[in-house]
């Protein structure tokens, strides 16, 4: 027994190490392209494009992603795609020797980079339960937030650095060195594969994708749970991008406090993250759930009454915002993990992150609309309402309250529900 948990633990850590290089590299190079973006044309059209191309293969290619994930050894789907996000890396180091890069270049690089991720993530949020004991999912779902996490504070302060003594290639090259690190890191381990007839390569590619969406719509409980957090997403993402206009407009401050509030937010957010992963056993992960949505909208009410004077106590409320974060986002990625059979969790994430990143768009261009007419500091105040609203809902619909009972997933093919046992 000693040895197996010894085991699992090596296997997830060794993945684990060499995403998190990774993770690290790859924030201080998107960071990097952005200050490159900003020096050369100064637009914010082309920072929304970049931003654009940066979600938008995983919205619309996402559920087909999931399929492939799903018929093909993860393992190789991960390491071509690091394989495949070092390469575009590398192309755009070598042009860079010998010329300005274009603007195009970049969002193709950009394009093709968001391509590698929507095709990594999935499959390693599928591959988890397959080396992680079910009781340990949460806990591991935390230690992956405070890696996130530690990437938002590390990126900006290294790449700023970096980009002030470097060249850009240099720094593209770094993140080639972390994407190759990623890949030998999962090389080292052994991933269970599964069964050609779980895998199924010659079934049909659309009714597969449709399998993927029932599977998540006859569990009740993880469809609603996904329907409230569509919800929660649409109004809280376009938050994200509101943090520099109401910490300069409203609260009067610098391109300085703009970077205090990220940094609040971020360490907020690997205190999350750090909470979650040694108290993961929690059994009542509704009530997580809950809490941390309504922590959130707490926080963004609190912002939004605060007067002109009352900067200190938004970055109070911004390490709030983030502490809350592991416990809604690192905490339903587990349920979808132990509630769905293995063969289906690549297409069921890649089907959540697809809604989810749908979602995005909508409700910045709402917000942006809103904010401007009613003021920043108002969104942020009926934004943690409507929050507030969510998190009371959220407990009250019985089939997402079931969730915290024993484990049952749907099968299609067979129509019925199994129960998971390990």
């Amino acid at each position: 027994m000693t040895k197996q948990i010894a085991k699992w633990k090596q296997d997830f850590f060794t993945i684990w190490t060499g995403q998190a290089i990774s993770l690290i590299t790859s924030a201080i190079l998107q960071m990097a392209i952005i200050f490159y973006l900003t020096e050369k044309t100064g637009s914010a059209m082309v920072l929304s494009i970049a931003s654009l191309v940066g979600f938008l293969p995983y919205a619309v290619l996402g559920p087909a992603i999931g399929v492939l994930v799903d018929r093909y050894d993860r393992k190789k789907i991960m390491i071509g795609a690091d394989l495949i996000i070092a390469a575009a890396g590398a192309l755009l180091a070598i042009i860079a020797l010998h010329m300005e890069l274009p603007i195009w270049l970049v969002m193709v690089i950009l394009f093709i980079r968001s391509v590698g991720t929507a095709f990594h993530s999935p499959a390693l949020n599928a591959v988890t339960p397959l080396l992680v004991p079910e009781e340990q999912l949460t806990k591991c779902a935390g230690y992956s937030q405070s890696l996130q996490s530690i990437s938002y504070i590390l990126s900006p302060a290294a790449a700023a650095f970096l980009y002030s003594v470097w060249e850009l290639n240099a720094i593209i090259a770094i993140d080639v060195l972390g994407a190759v690190i990623a890949c030998i890191a999962v090389a080292l381990v052994r991933i269970p594969k599964l069964t050609v007839e779980q895998q199924d390569v010659k079934g049909n590619f659309m009714k597969e994708m449709k399998e993927g969406f029932l599977v998540l719509k006859e569990n009740k409980g993880l469809f609603a749970l996904l329907l409230i957090g569509t919800l929660y997403m649409f109004v809280y993402m376009p938050i994200n991008a509101l943090y520099p206009l109401i910490s300069m407009e409203y609260f009067a401050g610098t391109p300085v406090h703009v970077a205090i509030t990220e940094i609040a937010y971020a360490s907020g957010m690997l205190a999350g993250g750090l909470l979650l992963g040694l108290f993961g056993s929690y059994k009542k992960r509704i009530r997580l759930i809950a809490a941390s949505i309504f922590t959130m909208g707490a926080s963004l009410t609190i912002s939004g009454l605060l007067p002109p004077s009352g900067f200190v106590i938004f970055v109070a409320c911004c390490v709030m915002m983030g502490l809350s974060v592991p416990f809604y986002s690192g905490v339903q990625t587990a349920l979808f993990q132990e509630k769905i059979k293995p063969e289906y969790l690549g297409r069921v994430f890649s089907l959540t992150g697809s809604i989810m990143s749908l979602a995005m768009p909508i409700g910045l261009i709402l917000s942006g609309f809103f904010a401007d007419s009613i003021g920043v500091n108002h969104w942020f105040l009926l934004s943690g309402i409507l929050i507030i609203g969510i998190a009371l809902i959220c407990p009250l619909v019985t089939e997402v309250r079931k969730l915290d009972e024993k484990s049952k997933g749907y099968l299609p093919k067979e129509g019925v529900f199994y129960d998971r046992t390990r």
